[in-house]
């Protein structure tokens, strides 16, 4: 079996502001599309983007999905709330054999991400 998430929207209402975020924060650059009505911002990874179109809103619940931290937690959640996210639950140990940390935050849209690494 292939992966098994091939494909994540997040929503955003100021596109922009939200290619900024994930942009600073992920150490990474975004691929923007723009479809008329609809914009795309892709990560590098091929995995997702951000997305702004009719109907698609940013959620604080809901599908919750988790990003790998480029570098180490605390440094991607200062970068986080430099660039206007907010921290919900700070880096935290996962009490499973060989595994990290993780932490819940906000983005500068309000949708509910995690980070996860060391």
């Amino acid at each position: 079996m292939g992966k098994f998430v091939s494909w994540v929207e997040i929503p955003t209402q100021e596109f922009d502001r939200a290619v900024t975020f994930y942009e600073k924060v992920f150490l990474q650059k975004l691929n923007k599309e723009d479809f008329g009505n609809e914009k795309m911002a892709c990560f590098e990874s091929g995995e997702g983007a951000i997305v702004a179109a009719p109907g698609f809103s940013p959620a604080n619940q809901g599908v919750f999905v988790s990003f790998e931290a480029p570098d180490n937690i605390e440094k991607t959640m200062n970068r986080l709330v430099e660039n206007g996210g907010k921290i919900i639950q700070g880096k935290t140990k996962i009490e499973v054999e060989n595994r990290a940390f993780f932490a819940i935050c906000l983005d500068c849209e309000g949708n509910k991400i995690g980070l996860y690494g060391n």
